[in-house]
């Protein structure tokens, strides 16, 4: 029987190092999403193509994650955060210096591969050193900073865009990812228990398989049509590809992904319920600048700063929800949080060409006070559920549900941007060619006003999403006592 660890004294400077090295994946996470719209002009390639600089991103993070449990298991973590450290500055070299998208594609890869681990290392690190009455204020400073880095992100990216050169955005980076290596090799220390367990490469191969057909046939969809060959071929191949990796953990004596951790219900349902909220919220970060640059024509800098408040709302509500969460429980956090992200999310359906400044910040920024409310409750109530011998476990799920439920989300909704936008011009300019209204004038606002009713269709549905989140967080109880587990 695996028992509670924490250790007698947390080891605040070893966490603050670990905090710049999570700082920085996760600015890196979101720095892009604003940019994006102006990159697809430079690099000559359309929505569905340019996506994958965000999607590839998360969907490599995704794959890695449940990885980085045998890694955080097997290795120590000085050297483990050492190498990770190395491996994303050499990703954002190469991206700061790509040439053509493929290249640029390849450095996003590298530096994901890096950030997989930064997380599930910090998180780990503060699971064994905080008791469990304390972990949702220490959780509520880590979300503080996963929530910050990408506060900061979308403003500073559109500053840049629009006054540099995209380039920038990797290059100024770099800086911080050194700071953060050599802090390492300077203060880091080994905390985290190891043990010699083996990694079964079949399944990394299975979950890559898996989880890219996938998104792949996700992301396909919107350009190709949701009954092409390759789109249906790819779904189908993902879901063999999943659904043996998760067989295949059930009969492994060291699996990769440890399915004892779904024994616990109260953690079971915490990953059904950050599954589908990521799937709402990262659509909602890629949807929101193409409305705001595609559609209306603001200025990256300024579509940045109009995001900025509902971010910063977000960084300043975690660590506060970490204190309620201890003297609440998760319950009415989830309640309350859902019903405001569900119904901000369906008044962002409504959003027009004539939308004011002021209503578009105010309900982006509602919107993030409300998912604050939830995500680390959710997570800290379910990981509270697990033994220490199963925090690695459980960390690289969180993880990797969110990251490929976040992939795969946008990969929906932009998809359906996407179709919505080809059918709605279509219509319009028959509509237009019928009624004698075909001018040159009215040809070019019919790109936005299409592009606009795809976004609007996808906030609706992403409404939908957020409300089965809603419906599942009526079921939340609070972990109290730990429980025991083999």
């Amino acid at each position: 029987m695996q028992t509670e660890q924490v250790v007698k004294k947390p080891p605040y400077l070893m966490i603050a190092v670990l905090f710049v090295g999570a700082f920085v994946a996760f600015l890196n996470n979101t720095l892009l999403n604003v940019a994006l719209p102006t990159m697809m002009l430079d690099l000559d390639v359309d929505y569905t193509t340019i996506q994958w600089l965000a999607n590839g991103y998360m969907l490599v993070s995704g794959i890695l994650t449940p990885a980085s449990a045998y890694f955080i298991t097997r290795y120590n973590t000085r050297p483990l955060f050492i190498v990770v450290s190395i491996i994303f500055i050499l990703g954002t070299l190469l991206a700061a210096v790509a040439p053509i998208f493929g290249v640029l594609l390849a450095g996003r890869m590298l530096q994901a591969v890096g950030a997989a681990f930064m997380g599930p290392l910090l998180m780990n690190v503060m699971l064994i050193s905080f008791p469990i009455e304390k972990r949702g204020a220490a959780l509520g400073i880590f979300g503080l900073v996963m929530i910050c880095a990408p506060a900061i992100g979308p403003t500073l990216s559109g500053y840049i865009v629009e006054h540099y050169h995209w380039r920038i955005l990797f290059t100024m980076i770099l800086p911080f990812a050194v700071i953060s290596l050599l802090l390492s090799i300077w203060k880091l220390e080994n905390v985290l228990p190891t043990r010699k367990v083996t990694l079964d490469y079949f399944s990394l191969v299975l979950s890559t398989i898996g989880f890219g057909g996938i998104l792949y046939g996700f992301s396909s969809a919107g350009q190709n049509g949701w009954t092409d060959f390759i789109v249906v071929s790819t779904l189908v191949i993902g879901v063999i590809g999943v659904t043996l990796f998760v067989l295949r953990q059930l009969k492994l004596e060291t699996p990769v992904l440890n399915m004892a951790i779904f024994k616990s219900p109260m953690f079971s349902l915490a990953a059904i319920i950050s599954a589908v909220l990521s799937m709402a919220m990262m659509g909602g970060m890629i949807l929101t600048p193409a409305y705001l640059q595609s559609a209306r024509g603001i200025e990256p800098f300024v579509s940045g700063l109009m995001m900025l408040p509902g971010a910063l709302i977000m960084a300043i509500m975690s660590p506060i929800t970490g204190k309620l969460f201890d003297k609440i429980g998760p319950k009415p956090l989830a309640i309350f949080g859902l019903t405001i992200t569900t119904i901000t999310t369906y008044c962002l359906s409504l959003l027009t060409m004539d939308s004011s400044y002021l209503y578009i910040i105010s309900i982006f920024s509602i919107r993030s006070f409300g998912i604050a409310l939830v995500l680390m409750p959710i997570a800290t109530n379910g990981l509270n559920s697990l033994t220490a011998f199963l925090y690695p476990h459980g960390t690289a799920t969180n993880n990797t549900i969110q990251q490929i439920a976040g992939s795969i989300g946008t990969a929906i909704l932009i998809a359906i941007m996407y179709a919505r936008s080809s059918t709605a011009g279509e219509d319009l300019v028959k509509e237009a060619t019928t009624n004698g209204t075909l001018t040159e004038d009215f040809m070019k606002t019919v790109e936005s006003q299409a592009l606009l009713e795809g976004i609007q269709t996808s906030f609706l549905v992403a409404t939908v999403i957020s409300f089965i989140s809603l419906i599942l967080s009526l079921f939340l109880k609070r972990v109290v006592n730990q429980k025991k587990q083999a």
